[in-house]
């Protein structure tokens, strides 16, 4: 109950930011858009980025961004890595745009059979529940993919957007180049080079959050990944996700509103592929920092990997959240 509490109240903040921002946006004349502020990088910041990630004993890809200055830091921002559960933000994403167009409904149930069920290993509390196939309600499926990481769930969801050419040509259609979709998770499983397949970059990952974010800040369509409801439940999914208590979060005070999603593969060889966390940190002052820590082919151990995603986002946080 106390952790139930704790969610509507960290949401409620989000809410309460994206709402203000609305505000802010709606006072405006539609001659003098808000301008888009200036990307400017900070080189002592990625130089403790660069630092923090030789601990990982692999690649590590970082994109941060103070949305409301344009501060920025990054390393090896163009790289690509394997996206593994971040995949499931662009699949719920491209969902929400067809109920948008009419052509789903958020109440409407989706049946699945027992080959699209991912293999033992993976989790799926979808799949617990319903062994042999079943059905379900498309938004507590967009739920379990999104906060729960539910594999069954996303592949189901990623079936019914039109499969892996369903979720890129939405992509596509608002500008995001730097990340595909080739595989489900069941595809994927345990093979490497499927997984890579399912591939993105830091800034490809900050690009579809920064999309998510504009389309909750303000309920303007046009152009948009998403309407502002649509966006505001996906942004609420993810604020109340269990996953990842140990990267992006684990440094940071306690309370403070991350809605974001990772990824993760198994270890094969003592080599991990894939750790990730991406998401949208909210500042004390409602400042907003867009962040991408993707880790990719680490021979450091787990509590390691998530430590160096936890310390990259509490460097920016010390770097940004206080001068606020």
């Amino acid at each position: 109950m106390r952790q139930f509490g704790f969610t509507l109240i960290a949401f409620s903040v989000l809410l309460l930011i994206s709402c203000s921002a609305e505000r802010a946006a709606n006072t405006a004349t539609a001659s003098s858009p808000t301008p888009t502020p200036a990307v400017t990088r900070d080189a002592e910041l990625e130089r403790a980025f660069a630092e923090i990630a030789k601990d990982s004993q692999g690649r590590v890809g970082v994109y941060a961004r103070v949305l409301e200055t344009g501060e920025s830091a990054e390393l090896n921002a163009d790289d690509r890595f394997a996206m593994q559960s971040v995949v499931k933000v662009p699949i719920s994403m491209a969902i929400l745009r067809q109920v948008e167009e009419g052509k789903l409904r958020l109440d409407e149930k989706v049946a699945f059979g027992k080959d699209e069920l991912v293999p033992s290993g993976m989790h799926s509390p979808l799949k617990d529940k319903n062994p042999n196939g079943g059905e379900a309600v498309l938004e507590e499926m967009i739920r379990l993919a999104s906060s729960e990481s539910d594999g069954t769930a996303a592949d189901v969801l990623q079936r019914v957007a039109g499969g892996a050419d369903g979720v890129n040509a939405y992509l596509a259609s608002f500008g995001v180049e730097a990340m595909k979709v080739t595989y489900t998770h069941k595809e994927f499983s345990n093979n490497i080079e499927r997984q890579a397949a399912n591939w993105t970059t830091p800034k490809g990952a900050a690009a579809l959050l920064e999309k998510l974010h504009e389309a909750s800040a303000a309920d303007s369509p046009a152009g948009r990944a998403l309407t502002k409801p649509h966006a505001d439940l996906l942004l609420r999914f993810m604020t109340e996700t269990w996953t990842g208590a140990y990267r992006l979060k684990g440094m940071l005070p306690p309370g403070t509103v991350v809605a974001h999603k990772t990824g993760s593969s198994g270890t094969f060889d003592g080599l991990t592929p894939t750790a990730n966390d991406v998401g949208i940190i909210i500042t004390p002052s409602g400042r907003r920092i867009l962040i991408a820590v993707l880790v990719g082919d680490s021979r450091a151990d787990e509590k390691t990997r998530d430590a160096v995603i936890a310390r990259i986002a509490k460097a920016a946080w010390d770097r940004w959240a206080s001068d606020y």
